[in-house]
């Protein structure tokens, strides 16, 4: 439990320190979508609200305990955070339109596939503004779901101990 509680700490402390240039939410997209097509979400991890830290922190938590009780069983969370609708990789990523005011943005991303345009989409970031700059506060699904949501959901009839 500590560990989680240092955890959350250092994720609230660290909130947008890797995403502070980001001082548009076009420039936040541009990030998203570098990160994403590099297969490394690191910087987006760094550019969390503080909420939504703490629900990230959380689900970690829940996935991990998971993964102790029962090691040969793939948990919730065993293929990362869902970043975007739909795991499988794009290898076009771009921002669409952008939706903001001085408080909170709305910044579509749309990911796109080379062998099958049939299979692009497009997601939602929803952002809000901070003393840092912009920070991600939730993504809205081509799905209609919504990453929050979809956490929530992932531990829901899982018995964690």
């Amino acid at each position: 439990m500590l560990r989680l509680v240092l955890t959350a700490i250092g994720l609230l402390l660290t909130t947008a320190t890797a995403m502070a240039a980001s001082t548009t939410p076009a420039d936040f997209g541009d990030a998203f979508c570098r990160a994403s097509l590099d297969g490394d979400m690191s910087p987006i991890e760094d550019a969390l609200s503080p909420a939504l830290s703490i629900i990230v922190v959380d689900a970690w938590a829940k996935s991990d305990a998971l993964q102790a009780a029962a090691p040969d069983e793939k948990p919730p969370l065993g293929d990362g955070l869902p970043w975007r609708s739909w795991q499988d990789y794009a290898d076009g990523c771009d921002v669409g339109a952008i939706e903001s005011n001085a408080d909170t943005a709305k910044v579509e991303i749309n990911y796109s596939f080379t062998s099958d345009s049939a299979a692009n989409y497009s997601d939602r970031l929803n952002l809000i503004k901070t003393d840092k700059g912009w920070v991600l506060d939730d993504i809205e699904y081509d799905t209609g779901d919504a990453l929050r949501t979809s956490l929530a959901a992932s531990f829901v009839d899982q018995p964690i101990n």
